[in-house]
């Protein structure tokens, strides 16, 4: 099984945000077991002292799983179809590897030195976006691709 976790900074705090995390999360977990994906779930971070990159980046790491293959949200990110990602997630499990761990950084993005640090970088396009929306696009993305990968009829692009 490949085990995703979503490294985020900040609270969701129950926000509109926080309910659609859930509900994609649990269709993921759902549509993915029998597909070698899931669970899926947020581990949220707060930094010690003040809310630098920096300080994040260190509460960051250490949400992360052990050996995890780690792709961090940035704007200057990869940018893929829905299919392609997809496939990547495919991929990854087909490679046996445990955990997958996305990176979403806070008001400031993410430090450069774990950025750099990531397997991976992925983009949903030039625009920044807020992180808890971010939170709920890889949410969205990560169902999606189970759909795709299960041959649902979700996707239809």
């Amino acid at each position: 099984m490949l085990r995703v976790t979503i490294c985020a900074v900040g609270r969701a705090r129950g926000g509109p945000e926080a309910g659609i995390c859930a509900d994609y999360l649990d269709r993921f977990s759902k549509q993915g077991r029998a597909l070698g994906l899931g669970p899926a779930a947020i581990k949220e971070v707060e930094p010690k002292g003040p809310g630098t990159p920096v300080s994040e980046a260190t509460a960051l790491r250490r949400a992360l799983p052990a050996a995890a293959h780690v792709i961090a949200l940035d704007e200057r990110g990869r940018l893929l179809t829905s299919p392609d990602f997809a496939a990547q997630i495919g991929a990854l499990r087909d490679r046996g590897l445990g955990d997958l761990a996305f990176l979403i950084g806070g008001a400031d993005g993410l430090d450069p030195t774990l950025r750099d640090a990531a397997d991976a970088r992925l983009s949903f396009g030039p625009m920044v976006w807020p992180h808890m929306l971010a939170r709920a696009m890889i949410c969205e993305q990560l169902y999606r691709s189970a759909t795709i990968l299960a041959g649902s009829p979700y996707h239809r692009g």
